[in-house]
């Protein structure tokens, strides 16, 4: 498998220094060490925050650029693809920085902050992007623009470029409905997994009838249909290889069940998966690679929240991702060491970026996109394991949807069930 060249724009070690007559707005409601933001903008990309931490201002009056920060932060950064890349390719572009002090929310549609100043930093990645080596475009200090006559706030801010192959994948169609999988290269597409899906609800029951050679219908449809509506259990996605042998797998194995006098599945009571690689010779051992836990957020914007969690040698967890997607837009799922947030630990596993995977919006036809970082790709089979993750997560958008609401037939039973 052959790569796509990313490039990605890090923005790190920001912090501020305020001038002497300068207060941080809203002190009063946001009484915090870092009372002051950045908005960051690059044309064609999404605007991005990040709070700024302050550094003494003894010495902002002497511009010595020699020293960096006592303390930092960083942003999510800039992700460029293929075509990003050649988009940009001979033509310089600018990251434009604004300075606010306050708070970062809106407040009934007002914003926290007040502008405090600006300024761009030219980023020129060459004739030929996607060749870009490292690449350093600015690291010290800056002085913001600001009004005339008032005195001038000072940003320490590191920007460069660091190329960040990755290998993208493709489901042909929904996860529940066993599509193939391609590998994406340009606009070359090879197929290089199948995956097959079943909702086996009544896995106890048939084993136990399977004991006397006979695989039996315990239930019917509409009682099938009335148990999906108080729980959803049995999920499996299986993902096999061009030969058709098994190299991953996702598991329901913690049932989605609504909280008591409600209709959602809530984060007291999540659903789960456990995300599983071949393990010795047998096809029919399995070992835990990772663990993913999903739930319907409240709040004012309605959310599938997840968390996964890597599985160590000693059965221990350690949680790597967290986040939110939109449930009406969809968003992103991903994996990133640079970051990590909540309780989400800075693991020496995940460094850089892992993982990152489309989930469209609930009741949207949805054939996940995934890019998997090179580095963390060592054969095919690892490869799988990232695409089980994806499908797992997508599948939970549906296991996560509101209990009032119906499914679509190939998430209330398996193929089995149709015969």
């Amino acid at each position: 498998m052959d790569p796509c060249p990313f490039v990605r724009l890090i923005i790190e070690s920001l912090a501020l220094k305020l001038p002497f007559a300068t207060k941080p707005a809203g002190s009063g409601v946001h009484p915090t060490a870092t009372p002051c933001f950045c908005v960051l903008k690059i044309k064609g990309f999404p605007t991005q925050t990040a709070l700024l931490p302050l550094c003494s201002s003894s010495n902002s009056s002497s511009h010595d650029d020699s020293s960096g920060p006592d303390t930092a932060t960083s942003a999510p950064g800039f992700h460029l693809d293929a075509a990003a890349l050649r988009r940009v390719s001979g033509k310089p572009v600018s990251l434009r920085v604004s300075v606010y002090t306050g708070g970062m929310g809106r407040t009934c549609g007002v914003s926290g902050g007040k502008l405090l100043g600006k300024l761009q930093v030219s980023v020129d990645l060459g004739k030929n992007a996607e060749s870009c080596r490292s690449t350093v475009f600015q690291n010290g200090w800056l002085t913001l623009r600001c009004q005339p006559g008032k005195p001038a706030a000072r940003i320490h801010l590191a920007c460069r470029a660091e190329p960040d192959p990755r290998f993208v994948f493709q489901f042909g169609g929904e996860p529940e409905c066993s599509p193939v999988v391609f590998q994406i290269q340009g606009s070359i597409r090879q197929p290089v997994f199948s995956c097959k899906f079943s909702a086996d609800r009544n896995s106890r029951s048939r084993n136990a009838s399977s004991s006397n050679g006979a695989w039996t219908k315990t239930f019917s449809t509409r009682e099938r249909e009335k148990a999906s509506r108080r729980e959803r259990k049995g999920w499996m996605i299986m993902i096999h290889d061009l030969s058709g042998s098994p190299v991953a797998a996702a598991s329901m194995i913690t049932p989605f069940v609504p909280s008591p006098g409600s209709d959602r599945v809530s984060r007291s009571n999540p659903g789960a998966w456990l995300i599983l690689r071949p393990h010795g010779f047998s096809v029919s051992t399995w070992k835990p690679w990772g663990r993913l836990e999903a739930w319907r957020e409240r709040g004012a914007v309605d959310g599938l929240g997840y968390k996964f969690e890597l599985m160590t040698e000693s059965n221990g967890r350690v949680a790597i991702a967290e986040g939110t997607v939109g449930v009406k837009k969809g968003g992103r799922f991903e994996i990133d060491g640079r970051t990590v947030r909540g309780s989400v630990s800075r693991s020496a596993s995940v460094k850089g970026f892992v993982m990152g995977s489309t989930v469209e919006g609930e009741g949207k036809v949805s054939k996940p996109v995934l890019q998997v970082g090179v580095q963390h790709v060592t054969c095919t089979a690892d490869a799988a394991l990232f695409v089980a993750l994806s499908a797992a997560v997508d599948l939970s958008m549906d296991a996560c949807r509101l209990f009032s609401s119906k499914l679509r037939k190939e998430l209330c039973h398996d193929d089995q069930d149709g015969l």
